[in-house]
């Protein structure tokens, strides 16, 4: 009986990769749209639920302001932001931000950020996007885009708020200097717009860890909690004097650089340092965020 057999192939020869067929029109940029994925998050209620909290505040100093009567009235010769508080709507807009940006301002970012891919993975949703298929690189992309924009917009909310009761309250002018001195408005308003810039810039490391442990995680709280939580640490920390000049590595040292801009002739070096540390710390979190889901395994 014979049988059939197939001829050999000549030495050396390899099969030709096989394509991967693709729905006709698919791109993969093209998958999960940054509008998409920003709409999904305002309609989302903790978005709803920040945004009131953080447009509230300048209400709730305003009143307590009212009821309280002229601030810095407690004796002692220590002349600071707060005294200055009702001077003017510029004034009343600073002191919001330096009454926030320790810990008010670190909620909505590690909220905004690490509640982004966790909470897909806790709904269960997460395998359907990546099956759709939105390429993971992409979807963190967008995802950390929108997050970082919402948290800028809670950023920007916040002193345009209190800058229109403050003047309401208080009336439109200079802002007074506690040390002595006054900007203009128009110049008042230029500063604040930078100390807006150096308050987000400095909290992209709060957006790191909470991106980098959304990604690590199913539970939304535990992102955010765990960025919150070592943010405060990193405060902590600077409280240390012992730590000595181990201090300028850490985010916190420089929170409140802007400070220096509140003067008659600003100094941005504070501000430079800071934003040199912060972005370096931001970037590693980032990359190892994006590294580590390249290659995790996604079950949810």
């Amino acid at each position: 009986m014979s049988t059939l057999t197939e001829p050999a192939k000549p030495t050396g020869h390899t099969e030709p990769p096989v394509p991967v067929a693709t729905a006709s029109g698919y791109r993969a940029s093209r998958t999960l749209p940054l509008r998409v994925e920003l709409a999904r998050q305002l309609k989302r209620r903790r978005t709803l639920v920040m945004g009131a909290i953080l447009g509230a505040l300048p209400f709730v100093l305003a009143i307590a302001f009212a009821i309280g009567g002229e601030p810095g009235g407690e004796g002692g010769n220590r002349i600071n932001l707060m005294d200055t508080a009702t001077a003017s709507g510029a004034n009343f807009a600073a002191v919001n931000l330096f009454v926030s940006a320790g810990f008010l301002l670190v909620v909505p970012v590690a909220l905004f950020c690490g509640d982004t891919v966790a909470s897909e993975a806790s709904w269960a949703s997460l395998r359907y996007l990546l099956a759709a298929p939105v390429p993971r690189a992409r979807l963190l992309w967008s995802k950390l885009v929108v997050g970082l924009g919402l948290s800028l917009a809670a950023m920007v909310l916040l002193p345009v708020v209190a800058l229109l009761v403050g003047t309401a309250a208080y009336g439109w002018g200079p802002l007074e200097i506690p040390t002595g001195g006054a900007l203009d408005a128009g110049t008042a308003a230029q500063r604040l717009v930078v100390i807006v810039g150096y308050v987000f810039v400095s909290q992209l490391v709060t957006a790191g860890l909470a991106f980098w442990l959304s990604t690590k995680t199913d539970a939304p709280l535990g992102a955010v909690g765990g960025a919150v939580g070592l943010t405060i640490v990193g405060n902590v920390l600077d409280a240390v004097t012992a730590l000595g000049d181990w201090r300028d590595f850490l985010p916190a040292h420089w929170q409140f650089a802007w400070a220096d801009a509140i003067q008659p002739t600003p100094e941005y070096s504070g501000m430079i340092q800071g934003t040199a540390v912060s972005v370096t710390y931001a970037v590693v979190l980032f990359a190892l965020a994006f590294r580590g889901f390249a290659h995790k395994d996604v079950v949810s």
